[in-house]
This record gives structure tokens, sequence and C-alpha cells, in this order.
């Protein structure tokens, strides 16, 4: 698929998550709790929003009670992610493209990532920014051990017209504010 079929579909699915974002109403995690309940003690990463992304840290925080929770760190350009130890009240500092990461770095490999995105489908196809940090990592960690990727997001994200490519990690599971979402 070209980059441009993916860069108008992420122009309108920036503009959906921004309304959404806009409208939300308080608990917009708790589908998420309810999903990682079934998962205590499994190491996960999570990720600190940005701009107009769901904010998963209510479930993070109490994920943290039960097992290792961990943040995406991009080391550099074309690399799969790190993930570095976070537990509620973690010194953070700005990293590279806009997201906080822990002041001290304690690496640690998750089993579950929590992934942001800008737009989805019931198929499990995952829009992101462009990097391909995600793909990279989700492929890295897959080829080692079965790797849950939670796709989390608001339902108005839902695009079930979703370019894809080859490369493209899918999603194994969807929450959104609204209902859990198994891709088949």
């Amino acid at each position: 698929m070209t980059g441009d079929a993916k860069a108008a579909a992420r122009r309108t699915a920036f503009a959906r998550r921004r309304a959404a974002y806009e409208a939300q109403a308080p608990g917009a995690a708790g589908k998420l709790s309810e999903v990682l309940a079934g998962h205590r003690g499994v190491p996960l990463s999570g990720y600190m929003p940005i701009r107009t992304e769901i904010d998963p840290l209510p479930a993070m925080e109490e994920a943290s009670a039960y097992g290792p929770v961990a943040v995406p760190v991009i080391r550099a350009r074309g690399e799969p992610l790190d993930f570095a130890r976070w537990v509620p009240g973690t010194e953070m500092v700005d990293g590279p493209f806009g997201a906080s990461i822990p002041a001290e770095i304690e690496l640690i490999e998750p089993e579950i990532l929590i992934v942001p995105l800008v737009a989805f489908s019931r198929s499990g196809a995952r829009l992101g920014y462009g990097g391909g940090f995600y793909d990279r990592t989700l492929a890295r960690l897959r080829a080692r051990r079965a790797t849950l990727a939670i796709g989390f997001a608001f339902a108005a994200q839902e695009d079930d017209a979703l370019p894809t490519d080859a490369t493209d990690e899918p999603l194994d599971l969807i929450v959104t504010e609204a209902e859990v979402i198994t891709p088949g």
C-alpha cells in the first residue's frame, strides 16, 4: 500500500480521535483494566499518552500492583522499542517524539503490549504514526515468544478500510472505552 493512502487515512483518523478525546467521559480505561485483570503478574508495557491518545495510566497503575509494568523507550529511528520499568510516581523525563520516559532506565521485556494507535479495524489492523516502531518491536518479541498486542483506542477510531502493508503486525485484541473486540 502506498504511503499516500496511509497518510490520507492518518489525517482522517487524527480528526476522529481528536473529537473523541474532547468528548470523552471519565473512566475510559475501565475495559482495559478488566482485560488486564485476567493477566495479573504478566510483564506488560503501556504507554505515556501524548496529544489526543486515550489514557491507559489508570489501568497501568492498577496492573503495577500485581506485576511489572513498563513504558516504551525509543532508542533510534528504524529500531525496535525497548521497555523501561514504570510504577506510579516514577520520575519521568522527556524522551524522543514527545513521550515521557523514566529518568532511570531499568529494561524489562513485556509479554503484553498496550499499543497506542491512530486507527484500527475489527480485523486487527492498526494504523500508527508511520515510524514502524511497534511493527518492528512486535515482530522481534513474537519471534522470541507469544506476545499479546492490545490496541487501546476510542471507539471512534475504528476504520474497517485501513490501508495495510505486509510488515504491519496485527493486534490480538482491541479495547475501547465501550467494548473489547477480538479480531476474527
